[in-house]
């Protein structure tokens, strides 16, 4: 009966999905949406430049780097390094959950920077400040809202509120604390990413005022979401389908940015990681595994454990890749779907080769797609491979060598 229920709720939202993103291609929301707001927010974005120009009077080196580090600490790259350590430090259920949580804010706020898609500040007279290759990608995305801001709101919100009602630590301290702690580092970022000259004011406030939503959506589901990643029914077949449909539920920019490359990875990070733990939680990652700073698990093996589990998910994210690489246009060609490669495979590059993608019954049936770009396709593999090493293969081996 259980396995029932949940086959019916299932299918329900992954329905749902499909009739959303066939209704909004039908009748065309993204470009209404757009039309409506993206020249009220413009308009924000000029006339919050003089602000920007008055921040930027007291430049000077010693606040170009630390404003600089600050959003390298709060980047996406950089929770992509982080997350792996918290799986392998014994704390799975904050892992999954700030994973997960991760996904979901870049894929809503990446989807509202599209359907949106406002300008940032203006460069000149703006100077932007972008001290690393991601910060000169970033620069590429639209503006509203500040992913570092929304971002920032939600992990470190939950971090705490995690720390408050999961941990030993005693609440009031912690609260006291930690919640001037949040509110600094949010303050922070939004200052930090005003004066780098990459968001005006506007950006900011709505990737404020979006993380407190999210994180309060979160907050309130993320039992029910955890205990589903763990023991619920059909939930690897049922997250592929959503994967899946969550790549066409995208909305379609003014002209193309480097978001929906950052959603695919960590849509496929996110289907990795759950596929990972449903197969592998009551060996790996339930509440009774050893801990870093317990005397279950002393530094040195935790250092071991990295020492042993980065190399191995490179490896793991070079091969997905190149499987990918080989499998998927193969797959493609047998099926009639017309395909491109944007970077990944030049031959399948119109640019590069000046052919232009064969027909096929898939490109009949779907007049508007000229060709599908098998890059995502090849990002999404790559990421769910790597996300699935980190918590089956990696903690695995740590098995095998006593760590």
């Amino acid at each position: 009966m259980e396995a029932a229920d949940a086959a019916v709720w299932q299918g329900a939202v992954l329905g749902g999905i499909v009739i959303w993103v066939v209704t909004a291609s039908f009748l065309d929301v993204t470009f209404k949406l757009r039309s409506f707001l993206q020249p009220w927010v413009s308009h924000h974005v000029d006339i919050g430049v003089p602000f920007i120009l008055q921040i930027q009077n007291y430049r000077f080196g010693f606040l170009d780097a630390l404003f600089s580090g600050l959003s390298c600490v709060v980047s996406v790259p950089f929770y992509t390094g982080f997350l792996p350590l918290l799986f392998w430090s014994g704390h799975g259920k904050l892992a999954r959950q700030m994973t997960l949580l991760i996904a979901f804010c870049d894929y809503t706020g990446n989807c509202i920077k599209d359907v949106v898609s406002a300008p940032r500040p203006p460069s000149p007279p703006v100077h932007r400040i972008t001290a690393t290759k991601d910060e000169e990608d970033n620069a590429l995305e639209y503006g509203l809202p500040s992913s570092h801001t929304l971002n920032t709101v939600c992990l470190s919100g939950y971090l705490l509120h995690y720390v408050l009602y999961h941990t030993q630590i005693d609440g009031v301290h912690a609260t006291y604390i930690g919640v001037p702690l949040v509110v600094l580092l949010v303050t922070l970022i939004g200052f930090a990413r005003v004066y780098l000259g990459m968001h005006s004011v506007i950006d900011i406030i709505a990737g404020l005022l979006f993380g407190l939503a999210i994180l309060a959506f979160w907050l309130s589901v993320d039992e029910y979401i955890d205990n589903f990643v763990v023991s619920g029914q059909n939930v690897i077949s049922f997250w592929a389908g959503l994967s899946f449909l969550l790549l066409f539920a995208y909305p379609t920019p003014e002209i193309p940015t480097p978001s929906f490359e950052y959603h695919t990875c960590f849509n496929g990070v996110a289907l990795g990681i759950v596929t990972g733990v449903q197969l592998t939680y009551h060996q790996f990652h339930s509440e009774f595994v050893p801990r870093l700073f317990t005397s279950e698990m002393k530094i040195l093996v935790f250092a071991g454990r990295v020492l042993v589990g980065i190399p191995t998910i490179l490896i793991v994210k070079f091969c997905s890749k190149a499987l990918a690489k080989w499998t998927i246009p193969v797959v493609a060609n047998t099926l009639g779907i017309p395909i491109k490669s944007s970077s990944y495979i030049p031959k399948l590059n119109p640019l590069v080769t000046g052919n232009k993608p064969k027909e096929g019954y898939f490109q009949k049936l779907l007049s508007t797609q000229d060709s599908f770009d098998v890059d995502t396709g090849i990002r999404f593999v790559q990421y769910t491979g790597l996300a699935w090493s980190v918590v089956d293969l990696v903690p695995s081996l740590f098995t095998y060598l006593s760590l």
